[in-house]
């Protein structure tokens, strides 16, 4: 018996129909990246995995896909050095056992190998560099709906530049981007160093990541069971009560800001000053200035309850959601200042947004926004009514397409209705039907399958055919 085809979960095939609105999404990414002098790069799918471990925290190294050795991967390992006294049965150390059989590892996102690059590049890039990259990233996580283990990212980077007009510039391509697709959003901006100061005046400055990681779901769990992860961690009540208030600030932007700066600045109930929250919180006043200056179309809030789960963000943290569909963020990013440090070149500060590509393409099925015509993947069908008629349309097809106009002729002689219907499952809005008579004028038909309109053009006037079918 035939074993039934299937994928791994979470990932996907995609037939022409899916791959033209992906292809769409991608084109229009692109042309908004570059717009803005930003210049591709690709990296390889796989990593070292001394590149990518500990660059994610503890949650995101275990969503890191392995790759096993070639060859006998476990010829000559001795198990007992890898065992746990006292386990019963046996127990091993996994994690120092993956790391002897795995020295490589699937590409969890694009930012840790892009400053793998930058550090291996160095020589060759002008600085500020500014890259953008699509590309697959894979994460051994939970598929569910919205989360996929393989999933595509659009990235953009500037790195060796502190500036934040580089913040301001990656907030305009979200505008812009959106624009396009005809989305409506919410623009979330926040600062790690508000929340490192967060940390620091609650009276736990040594938990600023665990307090982040749990701030982080608080989409997803909710304040309260936020509350209980940070004791949970240790933190005691009276530092959860210092924290709360802050989550749950109401108010613009200046007004947020104004409140924060009174509790970094001793007006919390420790006392504590914080001169990182305070710059911080400078550092927010004047990109949110930036942005009143440019002119943002979509809406942009200062989230102080946003925290992005990542270890290397130090600054600016973006995080972008759709306002008419139900779904995860679809774009997010920020500022990380020695990202590269962590690869022999220290003090190269970056900032960069990724696009999610995936989550993009459902939201934009599901408010059915993708342009009418996008699936089609020709112009014109030209019925095949025999071999004469066939030689008759190919130097015309030619011409056509070196234009660029996308045609196909009809492999089969065959009737007409089953080429009419081939037609209108693939979308294709005009068809050509050429016999005798046409042959003897030296014409061609071409008729608007969508109206109804028919035309007679000369056989030798492409200009005129290509403006009937564009």
């Amino acid at each position: 018996m035939a074993q039934k085809p299937s994928i791994p979960k979470g990932t996907r095939d995609f037939g022409p129909a899916e791959m033209a609105g992906r292809n769409y999404i991608f084109d229009t990414i692109r042309s908004v990246f570059r717009s803005h002098g930003y210049a591709p790069i690709e990296t390889p799918a796989m990593e070292n995995l001394s590149t990518l471990l500990g660059k994610y925290g503890d949650e995101g190294d275990k969503l890191l896909f392995r790759i096993l050795n070639s060859g006998d991967a476990f010829s000559g390992i001795d198990f007992m050095q890898f065992h746990t006294e006292g386990g019963e049965p046996l127990e091993y150390n996994s994690k120092a056992l993956s790391l002897k059989v795995c020295e490589k590892g699937l590409r969890y996102d694009l930012t840790v190998p892009f400053a793998r690059y930058v550090v291996q590049h160095q020589g060759d890039i002008t600085f500020p560099f500014r890259r953008y990259q699509i590309q697959p990233v894979w994460r051994a996580d939970r598929p569910q709906k919205g989360r996929y283990r393989e999933f595509y990212q659009c990235d953009a980077d500037v790195i060796g530049s502190k500036s934040l007009l580089n913040e301001l510039e990656l907030v305009q391509i979200v505008d812009r981007v959106f624009s396009l697709f005809g989305i409506r959003v919410r623009i979330k901006i926040n600062n790690r160093k508000v929340l490192t100061g967060l940390a620091e005046i609650c009276g736990f400055p040594d938990k600023v990541t665990d307090i982040t990681v749990a701030i982080d779901k608080i989409d997803k769990i909710g304040l309260e069971a936020v509350e209980a992860e940070m004791k949970e961690k240790g933190l005691t009540d009276g530092a959860v009560e210092v924290i709360r208030p802050i989550l749950t600030l109401q108010g613009n932007a200046h007004e947020k800001i104004s409140r924060m700066r009174d509790l970094m600045s001793g007006g919390s109930s420790s006392g504590t000053v914080s001169q990182t929250g305070l710059t911080g919180l400078d550092e927010l006043e004047e990109l949110f200035g930036l942005t009143e200056a440019a002119k943002i179309g979509q809406e942009v809030e200062l989230d102080l309850s946003l925290a992005r789960g990542l270890n290397y963000y130090t600054g600016a943290i973006f995080e972008v959601k759709a306002k008419d569909f139900p779904i995860g963020s679809i774009c997010g990013g920020g500022r990380y200042d020695n990202l590269t440090g962590i690869f022999g070149l220290p003090d190269m500060s970056g900032v960069g947004i990724s696009f999610g590509a995936d989550r993009i393409y459902d939201v934009l099925t599901g408010l059915d926004k993708f342009p009418s015509g996008m699936k089609s993947s020709a112009r014109i069908l030209f019925a095949n009514m025999g071999a004469e008629e066939v030689k008759y349309l190919i130097p015309a097809v030619g011409m056509l397409r070196e234009n660029g106009v996308a045609c196909e002729i009809y492999p089969d002689q065959t009737k007409l209705k089953k080429q009419f219907d081939y037609a209108d499952r693939k979308a294709i809005p005009f068809i050509s039907i050429v016999g005798g008579d046409e042959m003897a004028g030296n014409v061609i038909n071409i008729k608007d399958l969508a109206s109804g309109e028919q035309r007679s053009f000369q056989a030798q006037d492409i200009r005129a055919i290509m403006d009937f079918v564009r």
